[in-house]
């Protein structure tokens, strides 16, 4: 990941409607979710909900597929495993071992959602 790249997804991230969006799609996993349902599960105007998505979706952490006279968005985990990997590149000034236990949590957390 480049760093201007990280740098447009952690100033989304850094807004906390999205912040909400973005966790919200990470829990609803394959089966994504519509713009209504987001709004809805997070108590925020549609034309507001359509601003944010744009937002996220410019920065590709989220991605939206058409299905029938639908659109369902979903995370993008590989976007957000390169950035994670992009702010622990250099982790821990050459000692590994320190770093051990958050790649624990986020091995953890990829295999308890099926990634």
């Amino acid at each position: 990941m480049k760093k201007e790249d990280a740098l447009n997804a952690l100033a989304a991230l850094g807004q906390e409607t999205r912040l909400d969006v973005f966790r919200v799609l990470v829990r609803a996993g394959a089966e994504g979710m519509t713009a209504g349902a987001i709004a809805e599960a997070l108590d925020v105007r549609a034309n507001t909900m359509s601003t944010h998505l744009a937002v996220l979706a410019r920065t590709g952490l989220i991605r939206s597929q058409r299905k029938g006279r639908s659109i369902v968005y979903f995370t993008d985990l590989g976007i957000m495993q390169g950035l994670v990997t992009y702010l622990l590149e250099d982790c821990c000034g050459g000692n590994p071992e320190l770093c051990a236990p958050l790649i624990e949590l986020v091995d953890g957390s990829r295999r308890k959602a099926g990634c």
